[in-house]
């Protein structure tokens, strides 16, 4: 009987001899990238991150993980931090202007260049910014087929680039973007990975990297480091870490890398970008945000949510319930599988305040909850707290703003 992996540009592939086609490993899949076709377990390679939990989560061993032989090498072999700058339609996004504020800090505990990676096409100007921003160098791969993120080009050429410049740490921003594209290096480069950090700090005694991210759902803050791989990665968290400002006298160099078209090949294809016009103000970047729940008893009842947002000049935001309820698109959703958020000010209405929803908003700088139900998890962790009728609080807080915010 062949028991030989099916071949998989990927290194998954499914041992149909052993697949009994359950299903269990197209329930657990968080990208939905598993699918039953004819009588066969199929693992869409466009959107599959090589997570590992459908492997661990198959009794039959039917999916494997081939790793790579790894090449010998020695730790300090591997200098220099790196902040991956992720751009959309062509502009850099603020959470890696914070990740270099941050880099820098590193950098200099640690006496190396701090080195920006931009990926994308004819973007030189945005590099100049990432210098003016904090980095010593900015490597710049500018490729029509780099435009657009799409996974399997961005993670060939980035790992194709640590390769080469053996940095020591890596970081990105906990965004879509990010958490897809670390996850695929990281299994490209066989090291380590700490997702959702709040915090960054380098060990005096061994220069490793410190990362600290929440755990248990928020109710611990473990401590993790990468003691015998390199390079040394980490996401963090957008508004977790503050941005330096623009100097503008900063000199730095730009070093452009070309690649081949096998490296920048892929299978997917980017057809368009649809923005969410649902969001006045988007949710990861604003600084006040006001969050409604089930407490509002149907969808129409967001517009007293739109209304405080708006006379605070802040983003919507929404629990998971809602969001499954289809009273609000999933954009607004903050909490574990939602947005992760950190924003001077986060008003939370009608929201009793789950485990999963307080990990998105907890490290929010002022905490005010608004329910009629004093025993309400949310109350333990807010700053202020209103027991009372959204329907009568709301509004008169909506007037009261209005009244004196011009």
């Amino acid at each position: 009987m062949n028991q030989e992996p099916k071949s998989n540009s990927l290194p998954i592939s499914i041992i149909e001899e052993y697949c009994t086609i359950c299903g269990i490993c197209i329930d657990s899949c968080p990208v939905g990238a598993i699918k039953e076709e004819n009588e066969k377990i199929l693992i869409d390679e466009t959107l599959c991150t090589l997570c590992g939990v459908c492997v661990s989560i198959c009794e039959e061993g039917a999916i494997v993980i081939e790793k790579e032989e790894r090449v010998a090498f020695k730790l300090e072999d591997y200098k220099g931090v790196w902040v991956f700058s992720e751009q959309r339609r062509g502009k850099v996004e603020p959470v890696a202007y914070e990740l270099l504020g941050k880099g820098r800090e590193l950098a200099d505990k640690l006496d190396c260049n701090l080195t920006a990676a931009l990926l994308g096409h004819n973007i030189a100007e945005e590099a100049e910014k990432l210098i003016q921003k904090g980095a010593d160098n900015v490597i710049l791969a500018d490729e029509p087929e780099l435009a657009n993120y799409r996974p399997e080009p961005y993670a060939n050429v980035l790992k194709e680039l640590v390769l080469e410049c053996k940095p020591e740490i890596i970081l990105a921003g906990s965004t879509t973007i990010g958490r897809s594209l670390f996850g695929r290096l990281a299994v490209g480069l066989s090291t380590g990975l700490t997702a959702d950090c709040t915090g960054l700090d380098i060990d005096k005694e061994d220069k490793k990297l410190i990362q600290t991210r929440p755990a248990f759902g928020g109710n611990i803050m473990a401590t993790i480091i990468t003691p015998n791989t390199r390079p040394q990665m980490a996401t963090v968290r957008h508004k977790v870490m503050k941005e330096l400002p623009f100097d503008k006298s900063r000199r730095g160099e730009i070093i452009r890398k070309n690649f081949s078209k096998e490296i920048l090949n892929t299978k997917s294809k980017f057809i368009e970008f649809v923005e969410d016009l649902s969001q006045r103000v988007k949710l990861t970047d604003a600084d006040i945000i006001v969050s409604g729940g089930r407490g509002l008893g149907s969808p129409e009842n967001f517009k007293i949510i739109q209304s405080l947002a708006d006379v605070l000049h802040g983003a919507v935001g929404a629990s998971r319930p809602v969001v499954d309820e289809g009273w609000i698109p999933f954009s607004h959703q903050v909490g574990q599988t939602g947005k992760t958020v950190s924003p001077q000010l986060y008003i939370a209405i009608g929201i009793s305040g789950s485990v999963q929803h307080l990990a998105g908003m907890q490290s929010s700088e002022v905490i005010v909850a608004i329910n009629k139900d004093s025993n309400a998890p949310v109350f333990n962790v807010c700053d202020y707290g209103i027991v009372g009728d959204l329907f009568e609080v709301v509004p008169l807080l909506t007037k009261k703003l209005k009244a004196v915010i011009k």
